[in-house]
Formats: structure tokens, sequence, C-alpha cells
């Protein structure tokens, strides 16, 4: 049994040996006996990990996304001496699928097919998933439920890779800098200008997390303003900070569902909320913002996009990575598309003013979200676990490529409740840029 087991081992190092040479993969392999493919590869170089004869099996028995989300969330399959950033960078040039046909097929179904047997499963990961049709009815109930998954995780966890107002939406970097704090700030302050507040709008802050805008616009614009969320978490640390920097009598948070809110608001901001919404609940929540805003009142539609497809069915169709991201990160989650947003926003009685597309600013936000987690790792898994902290900065890093790439999209766009007449805005952009 003995020679079996180092045969079938000896055989998959040639393999790897060889697909690692025909490929000119700038990565080695790091193997269960302690050993590394290519035989020579500095152990200080960046490795894909394999813990365990299992992970091949799990692979080959079920070759899914969700399988290697669970392989590498329970450590059984990782990267050493480097992130996904590098890994991603150290991809082969041209399409893989092409260049391993250099391997023969048949010795590659030979050497793997010792390994189908193996025991061990993907991973033994308790991370939850809430799944994803079940988790789009609109009720209040399922959207508590999504938002307290992903947003009550942790309020001292967040704190660890966000910036110090803890605002968990797209930065705004005004020029090329790496401070998450100035571009937080900075970008606070341009949805302010973009709604052109003054003293005494009403402003109304859709999935005001933990009432960053809220604070900034009640301080610096002298408005009186309201938030509204479903995560517990956030509205205690909201309120906490409204009554330390003595905002009680202009800021408040309300913990229901959006459409639950009553009154008429002159301004109104959703920042990173919409995409929690699910496309078939869209006509309800343009309803309900258009019922809350006044007549020429302005409203933000800050959101994440894909690209459009040939039809809205073909893009209704979810690809493994973004039906992953739904699975574990955000449950209810659904991506529209910027003409489906135009559309539905001119549909429900609203004029278009400005788009601005911010896909590199969210690249960049979500690497620096990632470095901050990584640079404070060991008190992440205190607080919430490795599991978690696995898949969070998977899910960090795996945003960040794919803001890069243009797989994933972000825009803004301002809009008014429409009215017959002069829309009041100024006639160009300058006063957004002083």
């Amino acid at each position: 049994m003995v020679g079996t087991e180092q045969g079938r081992l000896d055989s998959l190092k040639a393999l790897l040996a060889d697909i690692h040479a025909r490929l000119g993969l700038k990565f080695g392999f790091a193997l269960w006996d302690g050993s590394r493919v290519p035989a020579d590869w500095p152990v200080t170089g960046l490795l894909v990990s394999i813990a365990d004869a299992g992970v091949i099996a799990s692979l080959l028995r079920r070759p899914k996304l969700d399988t290697f989300l669970k392989l590498h969330v329970s450590g059984r399959l990782d990267w050493r001496n480097g992130t996904l950033f590098d890994l991603a960078a150290a991809r082969p040039d041209g399409k893989v699928g092409r260049l391993l046909r250099q391997v023969p097929k048949g010795r590659i179904l030979r050497v793997l097919g010792q390994f189908i047997l193996a025991p061990g499963g993907p991973g033994t990961a308790t991370l939850s998933a809430r799944g994803d049709e079940t988790a789009r009815d609109g009720t209040r109930a399922t959207n508590k439920a999504n938002i307290a998954y992903h947003y009550d995780v942790s309020n001292a966890f967040y704190r660890l890779f966000l910036d110090q107002e803890m605002v968990y939406t797209c930065a705004y970097f005004t020029h090329d800098h790496w401070d998450i704090d100035r571009a937080q700030r900075d970008k606070l302050d341009m949805i302010c200008r973009k709604l052109r507040l003054q003293p005494g709008d009403r402003l109304l802050d859709i999935g005001c997390g933990w009432g960053a805008l809220l604070c900034h616009a009640a301080e610096h614009y002298g408005v009186e303003a309201h938030g509204v969320t479903l995560a517990e978490e956030q509205v205690a640390l909201a309120r906490e900070r409204i009554r330390a920097r003595g905002l009680e009598d202009r800021v408040t948070v309300h913990l229901k569902n959006f459409n639950e809110m009553e009154g008429t608001f002159d301004k109104i901001a959703s920042i990173g909320m919409f995409e929690h919404v699910g496309i078939d609940n869209h006509p309800d929540y343009f309803r309900t913002v258009h019922r809350l805003l006044r007549p020429r009142g302005l409203y933000l539609h800050h959101t994440i996009a894909r690209r459009a497809k040939k039809t809205d069915r073909a893009f209704r169709k979810m690809p493994a990575e973004y039906r992953a991201l739904v699975r574990y990160i955000f449950p209810g989650g659904e991506l529209d598309h910027l003409g489906m947003s135009i559309a539905n926003l001119e549909r429900f009685g609203f004029e278009i003013h400005d788009v601005e597309g911010w896909r590199e600013h969210y690249e960049r936000t979500c690497r620096l979200w990632f470095d901050r987690l990584e640079s404070n790792r060991a008190a992440a898994i205190a607080e919430v676990g490795e599991e978690k902290v696995r898949m969070w900065s998977l899910y960090l890093a795996g945003c960040s490529l794919a803001f890069g790439r243009g797989g994933a999209v972000i825009n803004q766009t301002l809009v008014s409740r429409r009215t017959r007449g002069p829309s009041g805005l100024p006639w160009s952009r300058a006063d957004l840029y002083r």
C-alpha cells in the first residue's frame, strides 16, 4: 500500500512538473508530503498548497467553484508567500485550456484518476449560505435576515478594515492616492455636493450603515438627516456615534424596511443599498423613492452593476462567481445594468441629470480594504473565526479584481422627481469640483 501511495504521488509530481514547464507557470505547488513542484522551486516563492489527496478527489468529483471555496475556506487548498492578487498576476499568458492541450489528455486522466477515490470531502467549512432565489421574496423578514447575515457579523470586525468613519461603500479618489480615510471623506462630500444639500433640507439615506453620511451632512451642510437600515448592530453603533457628536436633534436612524418610511424628503441618497433589493422588487423600490421625494427633489442612485447582455433573460443567468457571491456573502443580492436602472428611473417618474462611473475607484477601495484586513488578520480571526476571515478576504480580493477587469462596474446617477418646467439645477457641473 505504501508503494501504491508513493507511486501515485510520484506520478502526480511528474505531471505537475510537466504542466509547469509547458505553461511557464510563475508559481509552484506545495504537496501534502512536504515536497514542492518543481523540486527546485524556492520555498519563499509563490506556492499553491494542496493539503491532502482528498483535495484532488473533491475537485475531480465535483469540479465547481463551490468546491474550491469550501476547500479554500477550510484551509485545504491555499496559496503561500503571496495573495490572490499575486496569483492572478501569475496566470499564464493565453487561455489555460488551450495551453493544457499540449499535455496528452490520456495522461492527465490516468494520473488524476488514481486520486478519484481518495478520502476527504470538499471541506468542513461551517459558513452558512442563505441560498439564491429563496432570499429574494422582498418581505421584511427575508430582507432583515439577509442584511443581518452580512452586516451584523461584528462591528469590531468591520472596524479592522474600514476607514475611521466606517463607510462600507466605494470611496472617491480625487487623484492617484491610497489614503482610504481621505477618499471616504471626499466621497461623503461629493454625495452632499451632488445632492446640492442646503441648510434645513430633509435628507433620507436608504441603507445608512453606521451613519457616516448622516453625520457628515448634518455637521457640514446643516441638514436634518434621517437614515434607515435593517442591520441592528449598525443601528446601535450609529446611534452611539450620533449621541457622541451631539447630533441627536438633527440626525435619526430608523430600524425598518425602506418601504415602511413615511414623510417627504428634499433629498434622498441610496449608496450601495440597491444591490440588495432584487430585480423583481425594483418596482416597489422606485415607487417608494418617488413617494418619499418631494417634486423636483434630488435622488442619488449609487449602485454596483453588471454589463448588459443581448437580452434581459440572458442577463439574469448568474455566472459561477456571481452566484457564489450571492450564496456566501450577499444573500438576496442581485445586480442590474445601467440601462435597466435608467429605464426604471424614467419609468417611475424621475428625470436623469447625471451619470458617473466609479469602477476604478471601487477597484482601489476593495484593494485597500483587503490590505487592511490582511494586516489585521490575527485580530480578525480572534473576532469572527478563520473561516469567515478567509471568505471575506477572498470576496474583497475577488471584487477588486472584477472591478479592475471590468466584469463589474459602479455608477452614480443623479435624478430629480420629474415635474414640468425648469429642474432648478446649475447649468454645469462646475460647482461639484470646487
